[in-house]
């Protein structure tokens, strides 16, 4: 019950706001159906933990300890976004950014956004997990071109394209998938539940399931931003509302990549080898590289933070398909630490370019005397994600950097200097712009600073120390999906 109630609420919340609109109260509406559904998938998690992978809805949906955390993760970022939107959102529509009608699609659509990952996280159905993909691809397209700027539309149509045919892929992997699955448990939904799949894994048609992550790798990796399928991510990340930024970066790359990990425990059952691992690894280097690399030439900085989104998603993606306990450990850990940092810097660079105006980084300055309290959560988020003690980034890099020294030594020069080209291009970016000059042009503005102190020291916290009942939630996952 507690299940139908988590998806429910945003479903509700997004139809409410859709006849609220711009009222006064439409924020706190938007923040109070994200709080409910935080405290819904808290109670779910807890369930979980306590009594182990729960099917419902005769075994239309499930849970376990891999989808769960995922699905607390998404409901606290959206949380902690809808927080930050009230004040962002209420700046731009008094600066004429978004109108009327702007502002109440973005409220609805913001909700449906989170149901449609939500939904992805928690259906048994791999059909289903399509079509919420496909469900929140729609509704960021619509929300990148939010503004109606010439720049917006055009991001959105490239996000919808590009999207739209990756997500093709991934169907007809699905049918691959099926049509594997159908010799064993004949016609009907049954062959395609995860559940049911896992359970015989070892004896799908090992050639078709290769095939079929061929798909998969392409479409879903489309959908996590991995080279050379990431041309949609910087674009839709500069052009559209900051708080859609923070949610695609945060929760949609992982939502993305979960679907990906789930075919590949899969793949592994049926060929008994790890052909899908390699191929993940191969992707993951080139997005950590090239994204790496791309830092160097950006001038917009949330242009530069979506790359820095592809390089930490190949990082992850890289990390499971190392495989084995401490690389899946490591990869676990890091989808949930990038997803707080990100977002929380995602935060301050809204704050940021409100106060100038501007996304131009050589517009931007002196972060730290126009406003200290964005300044500083700018430079903590920025020394987190690159990777630096003692935030939980270093530990879960420390993690994966440590099983890919004894499992794939051959990768390792690769992995380190996409690390290093990063950490240099980041802090020769940010340093001008945090205590830089400030431009006559900065203004002061009224900021949400709590989600983003909430995000960085919950950062800080997870790089000091695992806390016991996340440590064995991350365990419970990993056998899961090492096998």
């Amino acid at each position: 019950m507690i299940l139908l109630v988590l998806l429910g609420i945003n479903l509700i919340a997004s139809i409410a706001l859709a006849f609220v609109g711009d009222r006064k109260y439409a924020p706190e509406l938007n923040i109070f159906g994200s709080a409910a559904t935080f405290a819904a998938s808290i109670r779910l998690a807890l369930k979980v933990y306590n009594h182990g992978p729960m099917l419902a809805a005769n075994g239309f949906f499930f849970v376990d300890a891999f989808n769960v955390y995922l699905a607390v993760l998404t409901a606290f970022v959206s949380m902690t976004t809808a927080i930050f939107s009230r004040k962002y959102m209420r700046h731009e529509r008094s600066h004429g950014k978004v109108g009327h009608k702007g502002m109440r699609f973005y409220h609805a659509m913001f909700q449906l956004f989170i149901f449609a990952m939500l939904l992805a996280l928690l259906t048994n159905n791999i059909g289903v997990l399509w079509i919420s993909m496909e469900l929140a691809t729609l509704s960021t397209v619509l929300l990148v071109s939010l503004y109606r700027t010439p720049s917006a539309v055009e991001a959105a149509w490239k996000y919808f394209i590009l999207c739209g045919v990756g997500i093709a892929q991934a169907l007809f992997g699905t049918v691959l998938l099926y049509f594997a699955s159908e010799k064993i448990f004949g016609e009907g939904s049954r062959g395609l539940l995860w559940t049911n799949l896992s359970a015989v894994a070892d004896k799908l048609e090992p050639t078709v399931l290769s095939l079929a992550f061929i798909f998969f790798i392409v479409g879903y990796g489309t959908k996590v931003g991995l080279v050379p399928l990431h041309n949609w991510l910087p674009d839709a990340h500069s052009e559209g509302p900051t708080p859609i930024s923070a949610v695609l970066s945060g929760l949609l790359l992982n939502v993305a990549l979960y679907a990906l990990v789930r075919c590949k425990v899969l793949v592994d059952g049926a060929t008994h080898s790890h052909k899908a691992g390699y191929i993940m690894m191969i992707f993951g280097l080139l997005s950590i590289l090239v994204a790496s690399f791309s830092l160097l030439r950006q001038k917009d900085i949330k242009r530069m933070f979506a790359y820095s989104s592809i390089e930490h998603m190949g990082i992850a993606t890289f990390a499971f398909g190392l495989g084995g306990p401490v690389a899946t450990f490591g990869g676990l850990l890091h989808m949930l630490v990038h997803s707080l940092t990100k977002s929380s810097i995602f935060f301050t660079v809204g704050h940021a370019s409100q106060m100038h105006s501007t996304q131009e980084m050589s517009s931007i300055g002196g972060l730290i005397k126009g406003n200290p309290s964005v300044g500083w959560g700018f430079m903590l988020g920025v020394t987190a994600i690159a990777g630096l003690p003692p935030f939980g980034v270093f530990t879960s890099e420390f993690l994966i950097l440590t099983a890919a020294i004894k499992d794939a030594p051959m990768f390792m020069p690769f992995f380190l200097l996409g690390l290093v080209i990063a950490f240099a291009a980041l802090f020769r970016k940010v340093l001008p712009m945090v205590f830089g000059k400030p431009p006559s042009i900065q203004k002061p503005i009224k900021a949400a600073h709590l989600p983003v102190f909430i995000h960085m020291s919950l950062i800080l916290v997870l790089g000091l120390y695992l806390p016991t009942f996340l440590s064995q939630w991350f365990h419970a996952a990993v056998v899961l999906l090492v096998r």
